[in-house]
């Protein structure tokens, strides 16, 4: 349900520079409808103070000393996941910015911002829409974009024909292999025949092969 924008929304700010808070505390004083209603220095102070607080929106600094910004977001929304969360950082570096972003931060901006893109974010958060620096946007695109590996073929095999598949690439015949896993041999055959299904090949030797080149093979 969006707010009503009648309403003040209620800003906390984490960040473990003062003069940063100092400024942002400032800046925001000035705007509508906007109230800061607590400053924190360290991430533990920033899941204390969104507790005592309730803050529609926390302004979220990434690194800082102790507890950074990506755990005290994974935290602080594990605790009131109503919270939105924007981070306001200097760093783009995707180490940092993927994982904040599947820590559950909504919005994402660098310190460059001026004053009156981190307030229309702020606004923005309340009314359920996020704001990403266009960098970030083209980051998270280009992943996007990106093909996703596919999945190995044998992973759709079952833990006995994984078994089959390593005493077959061993050179085990159907009455070896039923004798180790102490299994009938027309087991085996079923069990071979889903395996060269599955893998997508021909005959045992094919199988084989498949098995050293994937590292299943003892």
């Amino acid at each position: 349900m969006e707010m009503e924008m009648d309403k003040m929304i209620k800003v906390l700010l984490v960040d473990d520079h003062e003069m940063v808070r100092i400024g942002l505390a400032a800046v925001l004083g000035t705007e509508d409808g906007i109230e800061v209603v607590g400053e924190a220095s360290s991430g533990e102070e920033g899941i204390r103070l969104a507790q005592e607080y309730k803050p529609d929106v926390v302004l979220m600094d990434l690194v800082m000393e102790g507890m950074d910004g990506i755990e005290t977001t994974r935290q602080l929304l594990a605790l009131y996941p109503e919270c939105k969360v924007i981070v306001l950082t200097s760093y783009l570096d995707d180490e940092k910015m993927y994982p904040v972003i599947e820590a559950g931060a909504f919005s994402y901006l660098l310190k460059t911002s001026r004053a009156s893109e981190i307030a229309e974010a702020i606004r923005a958060a309340v009314r359920g829409q996020s704001v990403l620096e266009s960098q970030v946007a083209s980051k998270m695109m280009n992943r996007f974009r990106q093909p996703k590996p596919e999945t190995p073929l044998h992973e759709d095999l079952t833990e006995r024909e994984m078994d089959v598949l390593r005493l077959l690439a061993q050179g085990k015949s159907n009455q070896d292999i039923a004798d180790d896993l102490i299994i009938g041999i027309k087991t085996v055959k079923f069990h071979v025949t889903n395996i060269l299904a599955k893998l997508g090949v021909e005959d045992r030797t094919q199988a084989a092969i498949y098995a050293y080149k994937n590292g299943l093979a003892e």
